[in-house]
């Protein structure tokens, strides 16, 4: 390359590039990179260039450009193994003799940078696109970076900073060693003291077999103590404490540095003392199961196989057995119990099927990350040993056998979703060694491999999709591209057709998978042709990678318009026909999961209902595939189909609901299973859907529900208590034309009251409800009579289980004489009163004040269904840790047009706050919370965005109006709760004038919080914005649940039913027909149109004219 004649130049380029693609393991040879680094100065030192500066200078830049773009391939492939060998390099830069080596070494990597997302470095697909693999780099790096954020490091300077730490290490056990045996080491029989005490205990006698040397002695105390503390770690750890980072790795490093320090050692005791180091060292960061523990694990193990290429076998299969015991334990991406699998258990039994549970000890999460990290080192040791380690390539495969071989071994927590796939792209990376040399031999078990692999990925898809926040847009970001990444490979992998016979199946010297008798494939089982079925299996699961790739991408990316499928074709009838059987062949359950994924899809619908009525007998443990079945026209018809039902696996409660709507006609079987699946769950548990099951009682000819509420009662003192409570609340007077069945419950109510136990009813209502009934009772439109303190003070506490009946967990220890307020509500006189109440499961002594409104004339039975509808949604974007806000407080019937209602906590009106405030919410949150840009204040704003966020999603669907300033309120935290929810759905003041146009409230004084700018473009606007999407997509994932709760009160004779068709619409705001890309976008032209829109100024000024409520 030195030659000055160019096509000789040229030759020597292309010889050398095609030296690397030819045999890629040269990149990560340790000989060959001295060579490459120190190549251009011992080149030209040897040529009559050095006589010529200009023509020196000419040759050291095409050296240069070369070795750069060696390196940086080196890096794109696998970047832990080269900063590793980078690394080993700059730690032995003291020693070159000469200073021009460090010149070219340090010219050669400047402005070397990768990172997260787009590298500039190299172009096309790498293996370190892969974010668990550049996660991995940036743990090998040794730099302090959060390997879950956003980061893009320079490989010059972290390398210079991790070679120094390395080399202190070293330096440091270097110089123990030789004042040790400055000093002579210990004296013969000197009694050992310290962390030298326990050696012989620990390594089982071997150092008094045979002649001790001072450095056996150093070593054996050492590792002593080093034993000793890496065991410490994990104690602290399997207890459930919490270990020192800093200290872990710490120790972890200077038990790396004295490991390598004695490759050269051979005797036995130094072989077996070291052997266990070494286990410990791959093991203690799988015992600690964290992200920061498996970032020093990484590091060290790069350090280990980089610095000591012979101990690469030895170490490798030390993580291979570590990562197989996560499996046996269930941690992390294997925690397959149904606790850690994340939204899906939180929301059970009312959105989801099954019994509840208790969560997790451990955050699976936190573990999920720790094989995240892992697993970008194995795929960055495999690409180094791919070509040239037939030993280390069966160690992997090993791994992928052991791991795939039960595919419901996997979590099924949406945090998974990418180190999922990133861990079958590996799989799927070492099955195409097949054509290799090295593993030509191994072909069956590869393509096995490759079943299971094809078998686990589609597997994934046999659940529900899922939402989580991680409160990180890089994570996000991540998640979608490890999909990306796995569609790339499998859409581009190429099939050998020499690898299957003439019938289509995999073979090898004449042998096959498939038994030839009888089709019998040991992943499919039965099966014709394994070629073609290979293929739609292919093809089901690109699309469904896809689509799971743009649902993540959508949650990365929320307020990013931009459609990312219009320019894939369009799937027609036949193929959509072709993979829900393909998808039901493989597992019922990923088509059932197929069609909850394209909701309106009728072509899926149709063949899946079909599907599942021929297969009826094999899916019992299917609760999804209930509505295929159970429908109308199958009740109508009788159908032999539902003699099913005494069989089938209990359904979520929200699924039970609609089974009790008239459209179903109480059928007998019907109405059994419904009842085997509500009495399956706890009644407390229950008690949460008391008023829709009220209102099943108006088609309960039967009289089971009537049975089963019974049952509950004598069960659960609560489910008895706010079954009273609700019954009477259906207590009317008969009127003309009033529909009968209004009458039925009423009867019903009536008869059950009778079959109660008097001990129910004295403890549910004269116990301590009947003075708050009193209440009630005494302040009437008709009456307002004053209320004192002596009427308050007549009423006696007695018992310590006496609690508020809007909320069981609040115990009441006393009543405020003085509390006694009368409200103003229209020609309501509402009275409101304080209670002193402790939480039932807290401190006994930690009284707080809880305030509760008596009122009369509304029918609070419409805040209620309103109230549940936001219950239920806090209770999704708590499952999806989406940071919302929603305060769903207590409201309670207590008879006809009659009802208690707690008062929202330290909060006050916006009409309140204007009576002794100026201006505007910017300006009054100034007032209370300090400047603009203070801590408190931002805190404040963001609580604003969070609650502004949240109750926008609860107000497209509830379409809550009368949204004046005295329904808002506002608590001492800068948070938003909207109360007062008499007109929802179809009906608005004014005689339905439905003059709010807009679907939520977001007037002037709000948008300045929100929207500093004043033009939609500032950071807390896409803030806010963000959240209302992530909201809004996670809601509409519980459509149907959040539907049947509302539908089977549609005979209640709620005003908000009384007008057009509220569960048509209520359907048509969930939008089931978009994509999540295009609910996304729907949902930013809600929160644009809201943004100051002329009628809700105009609604709080008819509002200040009117009632003078303050605009």
């Amino acid at each position: 390359m030195s030659q000055r004649e160019e096509h000789i130049r040229d030759i020597s380029v292309n010889l050398l590039t095609q030296l690397r693609d030819k045999f890629p393991q040269v990149l990560w040879n340790s000989s060959c990179f001295d060579s490459l680094l120190f190549s251009v100065h011992d080149d030209m030192a040897n040529t009559t260039v050095v006589s010529d500066p200009a023509w020196a200078s000419t040759v050291r830049s095409l050296y240069q450009k070369i070795v750069r773009e060696w390196i940086v391939s080196s890096l794109s492939y696998a970047p832990c193994t080269t900063q590793g060998l980078l690394q080993e390099k700059l730690c032995k830069a003291n020693t070159w003799q000469k200073a021009q080596h460090t010149t070219d070494v340090v010219s050669l990597l400047t402005e070397i940078r990768i990172g997260t997302g787009k590298n500039d470095c190299w172009s096309g697909v790498r293996t370190a696109n892969i974010p668990a693999v550049m996660a991995a780099a940036a743990a090998a790096s040794g730099a302090n970076l959060k390997v879950l954020e956003a980061f893009n490091f320079e490989v010059l300077r972290t390398g210079v900073v991790s070679a120094t730490v390395k080399c202190n290490h070293a330096g440091e056990i270097a110089g123990m060693r030789r004042l040790y045996n400055s000093i002579g080491g210990l004296q013969p029989g000197a009694a050992q003291t310290g962390f030298g005490g326990g050696l012989q205990r620990l390594i089982s006698g071997a150092f008094s077999q045979v002649p001790q040397t001072d450095d056996d002695s150093f070593n054996g105390i050492l590792l002593s103590k080093f034993v000793h503390l890496l065991q410490q770690f994990v104690n602290t750890a399997e207890k459930g404490g919490e270990v020192d980072k800093s200290q872990f790795r710490e120790t972890c490093s200077q038990a790396t540095a004295l490991l390598i320090s004695n490759l050269a050692s051979d005797t036995k005791a130094n072989i077996e003392c070291f052997s266990q180091l070494l286990r410990l060292l791959c093991w203690c960061p799988a015992y600690i199961s964290t992200p920061d523990a498996m970032e020093t694990g990484v590091f060290i193990w790069t350090w280990l196989v980089s610095a000591a290429p012979q101990l690469g076998s030895l170490v490798l299969a030390e993580l291979v057995d570590a990562w197989l015991w996560t499996i046996d334990t269930k941690r992390g991406l294997f925690a397959s119990d149904v606790k850690c699998s994340g939204p899906a258990a939180k929301l059970r039994p009312h959105l989801s099927p099954g019994e509840p549970e208790m969560p997790p000890n451990i955050d699976p999460v936190e573990q999920i990350m720790a094989h995240r990290l892992w697993l970008g080192f194995f795929i960055d040791r495999f690409e180094v040993v791919r070509h040239n380690s037939v030993e280390q390539l069966l160690l992997l495969g090993r791994m992928l056998q052991g791991t795939t071989r039960l595919p419901w071994n996997f979590s099924h927590h949406p945090a998974a979703t990418g180190t999922f796939f990133t861990f079958m792209l590996l799989g799927l990376k070492f099955c195409s060694c097949q054509s290799q040399g090295n593993l030509q031999n191994f072909r069956t078990g590869l393509q096995l491999l490759e079943d299971r692999i094809y078998r686990a990925s589609l597997g994934w898809f046999a659940y529900e999709p899922e939402w989580i926040e991680m409160n990180s847009m890089n994570f996000a970001q991540s998640e979608a591209q490890s999909v990306s990444v796995f569609v790339h490979f499998l859409s581009n992998e190429m099939v050998d057709s020499l690898y299957y016979d003439s019938n289509g199946c995999p073979r090898e010297n004449g042998s096959s998978l498939v038994d030839s008798n009888d089709h019998y494939h040991p992943v499919w089982g039965q099966m014709d042709n394994y070629a073609l079925g290979r293929e739609k299996r292919k093809q089901l699961l690109i699309m469904l990678c896809q689509h799971e790739a743009d649902r993540l991408e959508v949650w990365a990316q929320p307020t990013n318009s931009k459609e990312s499928v219009s320019s894939r074709p369009k799937i027609s009838s036949e193929k959509w026909i072709e993979y829900s059987r393909t998808a039901f062949a493989v597992d019922p359950r990923i088509s059932l999961s197929l069609a909850s994924r394209f909701p309106t899809n009728s072509y899926l619908k149709a063949e899946l209902t079909q599907l599942v009525q021929s297969n009826i007998l094999h899916i019992h443990c299917i609760p999804e595939a209930l509505p295929y079945f159970v429908t109308p026209k199958a009740v109508d018809e009788n159908s032999a189909l539902l003699q099913q039902l005494p069989h089938w696996a209990a359904c979520s409660i929200t699924q039970a609901l609609e089974f009790l709507t008239p459209a179903y006609k109480g059928h007998p079987r019907v109405m059994a299973y419904v009842l085997r699946v509500l009495e399956s769950y706890p009644p407390e548990r229950v008690t949460f859907f008391m008023p829709q099951l009220v209102q099943a009682l108006r088609y309960d000819n039967e009289r089971l529900v009537e049975g089963y509420l019974l049952r509950a009662a004598q069960r659960s003192d609560l489910f008895a208590h706010i079954l009273i409570w609700h019954l009477q609340g259906e207590e009317a007077e008969s009127e003309p034309g009033k529909d009968v069945s209004t009458g039925k419950v009423v009867a019903v109510g009536v008869v059950l009251l009778c079959m109660l136990p008097k001990r129910w009813l004295l403890q549910g209502l004269m116990g301590f409800s009947c003075p708050l009934v009193y209440f009630t009772g005494t302040v009437s439109i008709s009456n307002p009579k004053p209320f004192g303190n002596r009427e308050l003070e007549k009423i006696q506490v007695e018992g310590d289980d006496l609690y508020l009946p809007t909320a069981p967990n609040k115990l009441v220890r006393g009543i405020q004489v003085d509390s006694g307020i009368p409200l103003q509500s229209a020609a309501k006189v509402p009275i409101m009163i304080t209670f002193n109440v402790v939480d039932r499961d807290g401190d006994p002594n930690d009284i707080k004040p809880q305030a509760c409104i008596f009122k009369v004339g509304d029918d609070c039975r419409q805040d209620v269904l309103a109230l549940q509808v936001i219950a239920i949604l806090r209770d999704i974007f708590e499952a999806v840790r989406l940071n919302l806000y929603l305060f769903p407080y207590g409201v309670l019937p207590t008879g006809p047009e009659r009802g208690i209602i707690e008062v929202v906590p330290n909060a006050r009106s916006r009409t309140q706050i204007g009576e002794t405030n100026d201006g505007g919410l910017y300006e009054i949150f100034q007032q209370d919370y300090g400047p603009v840009g203070s801590p408190s204040f931002e805190a404040a704003r963001k609580n604003f965005i969070i609650s502004s966020a949240g109750y926008a999603v609860a107000s497209l669907l509830l379409q809550p109006k009368d949204r004046h300033n005295g329904n808002l309120l506002f608590d001492n935290m800068g948070r938003l709760v909207h109360i007062d929810f008499g007109f929802i759905f179809e009906i608005s003041p004014g005689g339905n004038m439905r003059f709010e146009s807009a679907h939520f409230k977001l007037s002037h004084e709000m948008t300045q919080l929100l929207d500093p700018s004043g033009v939609m473009k500032s950071e807390t606007w896409y803030q806010f914005v963000s959240l209302c999407v992530k909201g809004y997509l996670a809601a509409r994932r519980h459509m149907n649940g959040i539907i049947n709760t509302v539908l089977l009160m549609l005979d209640s004779g709620l005003p908000c039913f009384s007008r057009g068709d509220p569960i048509g619409n209520l359907r048509k705001r969930f939008h089931p027909e978009m994509s999540e890309r295009e609910a996304a976008n729907f949902m930013i032209r809600v929160c644009t149109d809201a943004y100051n829109k002329w009628t809700t100024a105009g609604y709080d000024l008819i509002q200040y004219l009117q009632q003078g409520i303050e605009k």
